[in-house]
């Protein structure tokens, strides 16, 4: 029936840059957007092209346009954290652009590519699905890996439709997602009531699925009771501009220390600050970390970010991005070094092939130094806990020390360099992906929002908003975590379900040679 189609020749006669365009739309379902109905125009269409597409050349240069429109403009707010700093790497702007489009784009390609050795349009799209969660789990890892954006993102806007993720993480459910909103391309090709009801029936009976396990498992793991433990979460909202002024650190350490003592402070356990929140070294700043204690509650704990430093073999010192926690009486009784570090944030991948001036735009002049991994720290009259900083919260099941696990993690952060952007909005989905997929209680201490707690099921129980000077108190609740099949098993499910997937989109692409099947 290709006289019905749907002037597909005439949408199609420019086809990499319609998969620029689409994938550019796409990124209107992403956080903190949610337009989720554009991913059935731009998924729908994308995979139109690639039932059209001539060779396995050019389903992967469709594949690589799409995510270059998918990733230049989802990582836009990497343009804001340059901008502060205008004079040195303001010429990197258009190049970082640029740059994530053209680099990322080859994931998207990667899946495209692979998509294009099954026959018939119900094998493309399951394939599709398949190796697109594929390659979310690459870009993991690869070159130190930067899986920001990833599309099961887009359910954030209501902890139900999550819950997935306790099954086999953000990677399938990204792959599912791709599944769903790929399925109006079986009307668009060939339109008849049959195929119409066939697409829609498919993609209602899996967005079923996915909410009546949703309400199931929330319902059984959603009850939030209080517990007795008082947290406060200082958030200053000081400008990113601000923060770094050799003339403002005093006053920033000051205004920590003020807002942590206003009404209710006596009755605090823990006091919590956010990332790099002190600019002193409160390890070897005595005078600053003397005047930081002020900020501990008389009967709890003061957890803070701070810039710090760590004494090499050879007497260099080396700043490390620390989280600290400090008892009034014993100082700092524990310590966490992140371990993750951001690549030109807080060291120049490849630098002994880069000039030597070039310098991380943290303005330290050196690269941080990497701590060993997740850590679980066991401190008197508080459940076992852990400590992320920063954009460690993006990597799945790769934030807790699986032989110790702890009940509930604090994952503080700087989103100041983003400044009024998507950013701070799709690094908070994140924390509640981790939340939902560990089955864990994740505090989020951020410097100038968002601050939240999250439960364990991924749900924002209370959030301080973006850019406002505020505390967050509340009680930690008590039932901080359970265990889920994915927090046991990790990617073993995700790689499974992928494997399932690739059995059913093989059979569909056998079974599309049978001179007796529906060629669609």
């Amino acid at each position: 029936m290709p006289n019905k189609m749907l002037n597909i020749k005439k949408i199609s006669q420019y086809p990499k840059t319609l998969a620029l365009v689409l994938g550019i739309l796409a990124t209107f379902a992403l956080p903190p957007y949610y337009q989720i109905c554009f991913l059935f125009i731009s998924f729908g269409l994308f995979t139109v092209l690639l039932e059209k597409s001539e060779n396995k050349l050019q389903a992967f240069l469709l594949g690589y346009c799409f995510g270059a429109g998918f990733f230049a403009i989802g990582f836009s707010w990497v343009a804001n954290a340059l901008a502060l700093d205008i004079k040195s790497f303001g010429w990197l702007i258009p190049l970082a652009l640029l740059g994530s489009g053209l680099f990322f784009g080859l994931f998207s390609g990667f899946a495209a590519f692979c998509s294009s050795f099954f026959k018939g349009l119900y094998a493309k799209i399951i394939a599709l699905g398949a190796f697109w969660g594929i390659s979310e789990w690459l870009r993991s890892f690869i070159l130190t890996g930067f899986p920001w954006n990833l599309l099961g993102s887009i359910w954030t806007f209501d902890h139900t439709w999550l819950q997935t993720v306790s099954l086999f993480g953000t990677y399938g459910l990204s792959a599912l997602s791709v599944i769903i909103f790929s399925l109006p391309a079986v009307f668009i090709v060939k339109p008849c009531k049959k195929n119409a009801v066939i697409s829609l029936l498919t993609a209602m009976s899996i967005l079923l699925c996915m909410e009546i396990f949703g309400l199931w498992n929330c319902q059984r793991h959603g009850e939030i009771k209080n517990s007795s433990l008082s947290i406060r979460v200082v958030q200053p909202s000081i400008p990113q501009s601000l923060k770094w002024d050799f003339a403002k650190l005093e006053a920033n350490l000051y205004e920590y220390i003020a807002m942590s003592q206003e009404m209710g402070f006596e009755g605090k356990d823990v006091i919590i600050w956010g990332e790099t929140a002190s600019t002193f070294p409160l390890s070897i700043d005595h005078t600053h970390f003397e005047q930081t204690k002020l900020a501990v509650p008389p009967h709890g704990y003061l957890i803070t970010g701070s810039v710090d430093y760590f004494s090499d073999s050879d007497d260099r010192w080396i700043p490390i991005n620390a989280a600290h926690i400090i008892e009034q009486d014993k100082g700092i009784i524990n310590s966490y070094i992140k371990s993750h570090l951001v690549p030109f944030g807080e060291y120049i991948p490849f630098r002994k092939f880069l000039p030597q001036q070039l310098r991380p735009i943290t303005k330290v002049i050196t690269d941080f130094k990497a701590g060993d991994g997740a850590k679980t720290f066991f401190v008197s009259n508080l459940p076992p806990l852990g400590l992320l900083i920063c954009y460690e919260i993006i990597f799945p099941h790769q934030i807790i020390d699986q032989n110790n696990r702890p009940e509930w993690i604090i994952n503080m952060t700087n989103d100041g360099w983003y400044g009024l952007s998507a950013g701070p909005y799709q690094h908070l989905a994140t924390a509640q992906l981790r939340a939902a997929e560990e089955g864990i209680t994740i505090v989020r201490a951020a410097n100038s929002g968002i601050s939240a707690l999250i439960s364990q099921t991924g749900k924002i129980i209370k959030s301080a908003p973006l850019h406002s000077k505020q505390n967050l108190d509340f009680y930690l609740p008590q039932n901080l975590s359970y265990k889920t099949i994915y927090s046991k098993y990790g990617n073993y499910t995700f790689f499974a379900f992928v494997f399932l997937l690739s059995l059913i989109a093989l059979l569909a692409s056998i079974l599309h040679k049978s001179p007796n099947v529906d060629n669609t």
